[in-house]
């Protein structure tokens, strides 16, 4: 039997660590409540916006609608970002929609762009 390139001298590629999508530490939240159902968007203090639906049943409660999204953009930032955020929510401009301040949670600041992996 002769030996391949396969047997003896195969070279193997480098395992590369999966970098996180290129999402920004969120700032802001925008729900609002449509025909289709609970709807988000989710400012980032890079600039960026994320927006999608809420999980949720359409007569969700206003409140538990909040709840739910606040609990959704805290654990982006955990998960993504390795940091604890708070969110304050706005009165409400008007009916159906509702804005929220999203706060690095004291004593946390977001790692460096350069430690991320």
């Amino acid at each position: 039997m002769n030996p391949t390139m396969l047997d003896s001298g195969m070279v193997r590629r480098k395992e590369e660590k999966k970098k996180r999508p290129v999402w920004g530490i969120p700032k802001g939240i925008v729900l609002s409540a449509t025909r289709e159902g609970w709807r988000t968007s989710v400012i980032t203090m890079e600039g960026g916006m994320l927006c999608g639906r809420l999980d949720i049943p359409i007569n969700t409660e206003p409140q538990d609608a909040r709840a739910a999204a606040a609990v959704m953009v805290t654990e982006l930032a955990r998960d993504f970002h390795d940091t604890d955020v708070e969110v304050h929510w706005d009165p409400p401009p008007e009916p159906w929609s509702w804005t929220a301040q999203v706060t690095l949670a004291t004593g946390n600041e977001p790692p460096s762009p350069a430690t991320e992996g």
